[in-house]
Protein backbone atom coordinates (compact mmCIF):
# COMPACT_ATOMS: atom_id res chain seq x y z
CA UNK A 1 0.00 0.00 0.00
CA UNK A 2 1.52 3.19 -1.06
CA UNK A 3 1.00 6.49 1.04
CA UNK A 4 2.09 9.94 0.52
CA UNK A 5 3.59 10.07 4.61
CA UNK A 6 4.29 8.14 7.57
CA UNK A 7 0.72 6.77 8.92
CA UNK A 8 0.36 4.25 12.10
CA UNK A 9 -2.59 2.21 12.23
CA UNK A 10 -3.26 1.91 16.01
CA UNK A 11 -5.82 1.12 18.62
CA UNK A 12 -6.33 4.00 20.74
CA UNK A 13 -7.03 2.09 23.87
CA UNK A 14 -3.93 -0.55 23.09
CA UNK A 15 -0.78 -0.54 25.52
CA UNK A 16 0.97 -1.75 21.68
CA UNK A 17 0.13 0.95 19.89
CA UNK A 18 0.57 3.45 22.59
CA UNK A 19 4.05 2.55 22.90
CA UNK A 20 4.69 3.46 18.96
CA UNK A 21 2.53 6.26 19.83
CA UNK A 22 4.62 7.56 22.30
CA UNK A 23 8.06 7.22 20.49
CA UNK A 24 6.55 9.15 17.47
CA UNK A 25 6.00 11.68 20.12
CA UNK A 26 9.83 11.65 21.69
CA UNK A 27 11.05 11.79 17.98
CA UNK A 28 8.70 14.77 17.35
CA UNK A 29 7.50 12.42 14.50
CA UNK A 30 4.37 13.78 12.28
CA UNK A 31 2.76 10.73 11.57
CA UNK A 32 -0.76 10.05 10.30
CA UNK A 33 -2.96 8.28 13.34
CA UNK A 34 -5.60 6.16 12.26
CA UNK A 35 -8.18 4.48 14.82
CA UNK A 36 -8.46 1.01 14.44
CA UNK A 37 -11.14 -0.22 17.70
CA UNK A 38 -9.73 -4.15 18.69
CA UNK A 39 -11.54 -6.79 16.23
CA UNK A 40 -12.30 -4.35 13.80
CA UNK A 41 -9.38 -4.04 10.78
CA UNK A 42 -10.47 -1.86 8.06
CA UNK A 43 -9.82 -2.89 4.57
CA UNK A 44 -6.95 -0.48 4.34
CA UNK A 45 -5.14 -2.08 7.57
CA UNK A 46 -6.12 -5.43 5.91
CA UNK A 47 -4.23 -4.49 2.69
CA UNK A 48 -0.93 -3.42 4.35
CA UNK A 49 -1.23 -5.87 7.21
CA UNK A 50 -3.14 -9.32 6.13
CA UNK A 51 -3.07 -10.02 9.95
CA UNK A 52 -5.40 -7.23 10.42
CA UNK A 53 -3.45 -6.40 13.43
CA UNK A 54 -2.38 -3.14 15.23
CA UNK A 55 0.08 -1.32 15.43
CA UNK A 56 0.51 -1.70 11.87
CA UNK A 57 3.15 1.21 10.51
CA UNK A 58 3.39 2.26 6.70
CA UNK A 59 6.21 4.62 5.49
CA UNK A 60 5.66 4.68 1.95
CA UNK A 61 5.12 1.11 -0.05
CA UNK A 62 6.53 -0.57 3.85
CA UNK A 63 4.09 -1.74 5.96
CA UNK A 64 5.50 -2.97 9.65
CA UNK A 65 3.15 -5.09 12.06
CA UNK A 66 5.31 -6.39 14.89
CA UNK A 67 5.67 -3.83 17.89
CA UNK A 68 9.06 -4.48 18.73
CA UNK A 69 10.31 -4.34 14.50
CA UNK A 70 8.06 -0.95 14.73
CA UNK A 71 10.10 0.68 17.21
CA UNK A 72 13.31 -0.63 16.23
CA UNK A 73 12.55 0.66 12.40
CA UNK A 74 11.47 4.08 14.38
CA UNK A 75 14.77 4.41 16.23
CA UNK A 76 16.89 3.63 12.96
CA UNK A 77 14.73 5.72 10.75
CA UNK A 78 14.69 8.72 13.18
CA UNK A 79 17.64 8.66 14.83
CA UNK A 80 17.38 12.03 16.90
CA UNK A 81 16.67 11.46 20.03
CA UNK A 82 18.33 8.13 20.38
CA UNK A 83 15.78 6.04 22.38
CA UNK A 84 18.65 3.18 22.22
CA UNK A 85 22.43 3.74 23.59
CA UNK A 86 25.13 3.92 22.05
CA UNK A 87 26.82 0.64 22.75
CA UNK A 88 26.17 -2.41 22.10
CA UNK A 89 26.06 -4.17 25.25
CA UNK A 90 24.01 -1.26 26.43
CA UNK A 91 21.67 -1.49 23.75
CA UNK A 92 21.30 -5.30 24.30
CA UNK A 93 20.13 -4.68 28.65
CA UNK A 94 17.69 -2.27 26.85
CA UNK A 95 16.36 -4.50 24.31
CA UNK A 96 16.57 -7.32 27.41
CA UNK A 97 14.73 -4.85 29.71
CA UNK A 98 11.78 -4.20 26.70
CA UNK A 99 11.67 -8.41 26.62
CA UNK A 100 11.27 -8.72 30.43
CA UNK A 101 8.22 -5.79 30.45
CA UNK A 102 6.42 -7.53 28.07
CA UNK A 103 6.74 -11.36 29.22
CA UNK A 104 6.61 -10.35 32.82
CA UNK A 105 4.16 -7.36 32.91
CA UNK A 106 2.26 -6.85 29.64
CA UNK A 107 1.25 -10.04 29.34
CA UNK A 108 -0.60 -9.82 32.22
CA UNK A 109 -2.26 -6.74 31.44
CA UNK A 110 -2.97 -8.64 28.22
CA UNK A 111 -4.32 -11.11 30.68
CA UNK A 112 -6.56 -8.69 32.61
CA UNK A 113 -7.93 -7.49 30.01
CA UNK A 114 -8.82 -10.52 27.83
CA UNK A 115 -12.97 -11.17 28.02
CA UNK A 116 -12.10 -15.10 27.58
CA UNK A 117 -10.92 -15.70 31.19
CA UNK A 118 -12.54 -16.32 34.05
CA UNK A 119 -12.68 -13.75 36.76
CA UNK A 120 -10.52 -15.59 39.37
CA UNK A 121 -7.85 -16.13 36.49
CA UNK A 122 -7.96 -12.15 35.94
CA UNK A 123 -7.93 -11.28 39.78
CA UNK A 124 -4.74 -13.12 39.84
CA UNK A 125 -2.40 -11.57 37.18
CA UNK A 126 -3.56 -7.69 38.67
CA UNK A 127 -2.76 -9.08 41.92
CA UNK A 128 0.42 -10.33 40.50
CA UNK A 129 1.12 -7.39 38.55
CA UNK A 130 1.02 -5.25 41.24
CA UNK A 131 2.68 -7.26 43.33
CA UNK A 132 5.64 -7.60 40.69
CA UNK A 133 5.43 -3.54 40.12
CA UNK A 134 5.53 -3.17 43.74
CA UNK A 135 8.91 -5.53 44.37
CA UNK A 136 10.48 -3.75 41.29
CA UNK A 137 10.53 -0.03 42.57
CA UNK A 138 13.70 0.39 44.19
CA UNK A 139 14.81 -0.12 40.85
CA UNK A 140 13.34 3.40 39.97
CA UNK A 141 15.42 4.78 42.65
CA UNK A 142 18.89 5.80 41.15
CA UNK A 143 18.20 7.00 37.82
CA UNK A 144 15.70 9.13 36.12
CA UNK A 145 14.41 6.56 33.64
CA UNK A 146 14.30 2.47 34.03
CA UNK A 147 17.89 1.47 34.55
CA UNK A 148 18.76 4.68 32.46
CA UNK A 149 19.86 8.34 32.68
CA UNK A 150 18.39 8.96 29.89
CA UNK A 151 15.01 7.85 28.37
CA UNK A 152 14.49 4.87 26.38
CA UNK A 153 12.79 2.16 24.32
CA UNK A 154 12.31 0.30 27.50
CA UNK A 155 10.26 3.45 28.71
CA UNK A 156 8.00 3.56 25.84
CA UNK A 157 6.75 -0.33 26.67
CA UNK A 158 6.37 0.24 30.11
CA UNK A 159 4.89 3.62 30.29
CA UNK A 160 1.82 2.45 28.49
CA UNK A 161 1.39 -0.15 31.07
CA UNK A 162 1.60 1.87 34.16
CA UNK A 163 -0.56 4.77 32.56
CA UNK A 164 -3.15 1.71 32.57
CA UNK A 165 -3.09 0.83 36.35
CA UNK A 166 -6.28 2.34 37.53
CA UNK A 167 -8.17 1.35 34.69
CA UNK A 168 -6.52 -1.96 35.73
CA UNK A 169 -7.69 -2.00 38.91
CA UNK A 170 -4.51 -1.72 40.43
CA UNK A 171 -3.39 1.18 43.15
CA UNK A 172 0.26 1.12 44.20
CA UNK A 173 1.21 0.75 47.64
CA UNK A 174 3.05 3.80 49.19
CA UNK A 175 6.46 1.92 49.76
CA UNK A 176 6.02 1.67 45.67
CA UNK A 177 7.59 5.49 45.86
CA UNK A 178 10.54 5.47 43.52
CA UNK A 179 8.15 3.70 40.84
CA UNK A 180 5.31 6.49 41.93
CA UNK A 181 8.07 9.04 40.92
CA UNK A 182 9.17 8.12 38.00
CA UNK A 183 5.52 7.69 36.88
CA UNK A 184 4.64 11.43 37.84
CA UNK A 185 7.81 13.02 35.90
CA UNK A 186 7.25 10.81 33.32
CA UNK A 187 3.53 10.94 32.67
CA UNK A 188 4.54 15.13 32.70
CA UNK A 189 6.40 14.84 29.64
CA UNK A 190 5.05 16.50 26.80
CA UNK A 191 5.65 13.93 24.42
CA UNK A 192 4.01 11.53 26.77
CA UNK A 193 1.02 13.89 26.95
CA UNK A 194 1.19 14.00 23.11
CA UNK A 195 0.71 10.67 22.39
CA UNK A 196 -2.47 9.95 24.54
CA UNK A 197 -5.45 8.96 22.43
CA UNK A 198 -8.73 10.69 23.86
CA UNK A 199 -9.66 7.08 25.33
CA UNK A 200 -6.69 7.18 27.34
CA UNK A 201 -6.67 10.75 29.02
CA UNK A 202 -10.01 9.41 30.58
CA UNK A 203 -8.25 6.37 31.88
CA UNK A 204 -6.66 8.47 34.85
Amino acid sequence: MAVNRLACFSDPVDHCSHRVRLVLAEKNVAAHIIDVPAGEPSAELLEANPYGEVPTLVDRDLALFEPTVVLEYLEERYPHPPLLPSYPLARANVRLLMHRIQRDWCAKVDLINDPRQDKGARDAARRALAESLTTSAPLFAATPFFLNETLTLADCCLLPVLWRLPALGIELPREAKPLLDYMERSFARPAFQASLSSQERIMR
